[in-house]
């Protein structure tokens, strides 16, 4: 910029050049003064006046010196992601996991807590409350220096975080998550769907990140589906995008009774474990087992089939518990894509297991600490997403 600046201009540059310098430091070990000039295009000078900004405001540190350099080493930069933190929950129907993550989204503690579908409220509420203790703990962290959380939980979320409809969970209809879990941390609560979030972590750090258009199959005992869209997550106008389990053409609710029913003398067996004998018998080429699974598969496909068939996206990823399997569920799901659809798109198997959805929960958390952090206004101290209070001083030139 160049001419007649006022101070208010002025101001809002070196905010820009501020979140520019943030921007290429996070999610890198270290810079020099140099490298950083280089990346955000800002002139030796100005970067060295907002790095020294920067680093008064707490939101970047000088990084060690590396060892085994001969000479002066010149200094080295990087973004300060130990300044905060921020909580993921899943809320599921067979566990409670909960994740604390630094800035940089990197999970320093987790933690879980068994539970059962056919707990009420009272018993699922408590066993978050638990969940989010016990990893709090573990982290040496105190509820008020949680920055902003995130929370999964099946079912339908409107906008305050209440659970407008959850077929999937006993009682769990008209729960707001947001308010129980705000009381557990301080800061704001964001309350999300678990397909939704789980495609959001895929789009994230899975094997998403580098596509724009992604059907996401939550594949467990429980099945559902999360859609980004252009390189976004999307939610539709009432939030229920890609809840076409509801529809009984879709085949979703009854996919998994193929392996439920097997071996099938045993009801009071641990779902998930009796699922994963199921699998692995299906591995060692039990054909019964074979079967269920195969059956499960073709069920799963009619949605996904739906799916893929509105969006035609760049690619499919199946993830969920029943990921681990993968294996077993990609090739057959291939082919009854290759049955229906115009185009079959890659498919790829998520690497995260059944931690998908609470790392989309930390991604939801983390998108509101940057919305904050990149929003109008002044620049604040790392200090202030605690407090609330406002910054004494601007960023000035």
């Amino acid at each position: 910029m160049t001419g007649d600046l006022s101070g208010g201009d002025l101001s809002r540059l070196r905010r820009l050049n501020a979140l520019a310098v943030i921007g290429v430091l996070r999610g890198e070990p270290a810079l020099t003064l140099t490298e950083v000039a280089r990346r955000t295009g800002l002139s030796r000078a100005s970067t060295e006046d907002v790095v020294r900004e920067l680093l008064e405001r707490g939101w970047m540190i000088e990084a060690e010196p590396t060892a085994g350099t001969v000479g002066r080493p010149a200094r080295r930069y990087r973004f300060h992601a130990d300044a905060g933190r921020v909580l993921g929950v899943d809320i599921g129907g067979h566990k409670i996991l909960a994740m604390v993550a630094d800035l940089d989204g990197a999970v320093t503690h987790s933690g879980r807590v068994a539970v059962t579908p056919q707990m009420g409220r009272r018993q699922r509420l408590a066993a978050v409350d638990r969940a989010v203790g016990a990893v709090l703990a573990d982290a040496g962290l105190a509820a008020a220096e949680v920055w902003a959380s995130g929370v999964a939980t099946t079912g339908l979320v409107d906008a305050t975080g209440r659970v407008m409809l959850s077929e999937a969970l006993p009682e769990w209809t008209g729960v707001n998550v947001a308010s129980h879990v705000g009381r557990l941390v301080s800061g704001p609560v964001l309350v999300e769907n678990d397909s939704k979030l789980a495609a959001l972590a895929e789009s994230w750090r899975g094997v998403a990140r580098y596509a724009k258009d992604v059907v996401f199959l939550l594949a467990g005992l429980r099945t559902g589906a999360g859609l980004i869209i252009d390189g976004k997550l999307h939610r539709g106008f009432g939030n229920a995008a890609g809840e076409i389990g509801a529809l009984p053409a879709a085949r979703w609710v009854q996919a998994v009774e193929h392996l439920r029913s097997w071996p099938g003398d045993d009801p009071a067996a641990d779902p998930d474990a009796a699922v994963e004998d199921l699998f692995l018998a299906a591995r060692d080429g039990d054909r019964k087992a074979g079967l269920a699974v195969r059956r499960y598969v073709k069920d799963l496909a009619a949605g996904a089939s739906a799916l893929v068939l509105t969006l035609d996206p760049e690619l499919v990823v199946i993830g969920g518990g029943f990921s681990r399997s993968g294996d077993l569920i990609l090739e057959p799901l291939r082919r009854e894509l290759d049955r229906w659809c115009v185009r079959t798109p890659e498919i790829r198997v998520s690497g995260f297991g059944d931690e998908g959805v609470a790392l989309g929960a930390v991604r939801l958390a983390l998108d509101h600490v940057d919305s904050v952090l990149h929003g109008p206004g002044e620049l604040v101290d790392p200090k202030h997403f605690l407090t609330g209070e406002r910054p004494r001083t601007r960023i000035e030139p």
